[in-house]
């Protein structure tokens, strides 16, 4: 059961049935890089070191400026970055939303409303 003390301990909850699952982290105290990599473990059911390096599908030191940036400067609006890492696309917003799913031709054309 995920815990709310472990990051690395996450719920993936399926977004819908084509945008595939969403993962969330707090960006104020949490690294995307690391939520990314977690989130992708949960759902392969798997121990995050048995994933190859982020930095095979994306800079995870840009991924974190990105989001920290986002959340010192206060930017209007959510904002978005998406790449492919261990077979899916990752979309991670700078609200602490990461959605991830079978890898496409188009990974930008996830849809990002809510659906609970």
């Amino acid at each position: 059961m995920p815990s709310a003390d472990d990051p690395t301990d996450r719920a993936v909850k399926r977004a819908t049935a084509t945008d595939g699952f969403v993962v969330t982290f707090d960006p104020l105290r949490e690294r995307p890089s690391t939520a990314v990599v977690s989130g992708v473990a949960s759902l392969l059911e798997t121990d995050p070191l048995e994933l190859e390096p982020i930095y095979e599908g994306v800079e995870p030191t840009a991924l974190d400026s990105f989001v920290e940036h986002a959340q010192r400067t206060g930017v209007d609006g959510v904002h978005e970055l998406w790449f492919t890492y261990e077979g899916f696309d990752v979309g991670v917003q700078t609200d602490g939303r990461i959605v991830i799913r079978e890898a496409t031709d188009d990974p930008a054309s996830v849809d990002w409303s809510d659906d609970e």
